[in-house]
């Protein structure tokens, strides 16, 4: 019974993980990435389908994201889908693609990308601090139930802690590794 609450508090964690990661490639950088995309939907015939499904998504250069729609009637529903979100990007449609000019961020957007990172980070962090808050919670219910001791309530508590340690440790990595992407010119 402990052991299912260490597996599904570690399960939680790592989805804490997958989701920072999720929010960390829609921050941008000064480099084009295809990944920025991912997420942004467009309007295909009724339903709403992310653009890398209705067309291929490429990076001739860092300083340019191409869309090339499947279906070219798409292109003014991709420049529409893109314009509508929060990326700050200002696509430009062409004869059969959608051309993405990314422009050179400046300092001051660079810092803010930061700070936007730290605070992304730090919901991820109280996060894993709820998980952790959550499997003491049920493992201190099951001493008190008599199924288990206080001395194995004391080690299953370290090996929580252990987890959490080592996922908190991880998001700061990644947050690191973020703020050297966006601040390399």
């Amino acid at each position: 019974m402990p052991d299912t609450i260490l597996i599904n508090a570690e399960e939680k964690m790592l989805k804490s993980i997958e989701s920072l990661k999720r929010e960390f490639i829609n921050i941008r950088t000064g480099k084009a990435n295809p990944a920025v995309l991912n997420n942004v939907m467009v309007d295909y015939y009724g339903q709403a389908t992310p653009i890398p499904h209705v067309g291929s998504v490429s990076a001739p250069d860092p300083q340019c994201l191409v869309i090339k729609p499947w279906d070219k009637s798409l292109i003014k529903e991709i420049v529409k889908a893109i314009q509508s979100t929060d990326l700050g990007l200002n696509p430009q449609a062409e004869a059969d693609i959608v051309r993405i000019p990314i422009a050179p961020l400046t300092e001051d957007v660079r810092r803010d990308l930061c700070k936007h990172a730290k605070k992304v980070a730090e919901d991820n962090k109280v996060a894993i601090r709820n998980i952790r808050r959550d499997a003491n919670d049920a493992l201190k219910k099951l001493e008190n139930d008599s199924l288990i001791s206080e001395d194995e309530l004391k080690i299953y508590n370290d090996e929580v802690q252990s987890l959490t340690d080592k996922y908190i440790d991880e998001i700061d990595n990644l947050t690191k590794a973020k703020e050297q992407d966006i601040m390399n010119i």
